[in-house]
């Protein structure tokens, strides 16, 4: 295993979702956050069926700042119900993974100060 998780959340608008990734970003839980705009989500929610345009969040970061980030996000996040859904990356290239342990595990790289 590689330690480098993938990350997936939605919020409702493009704005909102730049704000958190540049948030969870300064903050050291996220190397890189790739925002995919133009998304609908289609659930049940209090015995209807809801049907809203959102925006996804694909989270990189590591194993170790996962619980970090997934209490940080139900901070940051507007919904009631926030998605946290966290996927392992069973394969990494070996640059990226440095490059996410460098930011995200306090390198001299990170934006923490």
């Amino acid at each position: 295993m590689s330690g480098l998780r993938v990350v997936l959340t939605s919020v409702g608008s493009a704005r909102q979702a730049k704000e958190m990734a540049r948030q969870l970003v300064e903050e050291g839980l996220a190397a890189c956050v790739t925002l995919q705009p133009g998304c609908v989500s289609i659930y049940p929610w209090e015995g209807q069926l809801e049907e809203e345009p959102e925006c996804l969040l694909i989270i990189k970061t590591l194993d170790e700042r996962l619980e970090e980030l997934e209490r940080r996000l139900a901070q940051l996040h507007p919904y009631e119900l926030p998605e946290f859904v966290a996927l392992d990356a069973s394969a990494v290239s070996v640059g990226y993974q440095e490059w996410v342990q460098l930011i995200c595990g306090g390198g001299k790289s990170s934006l923490r100060k």
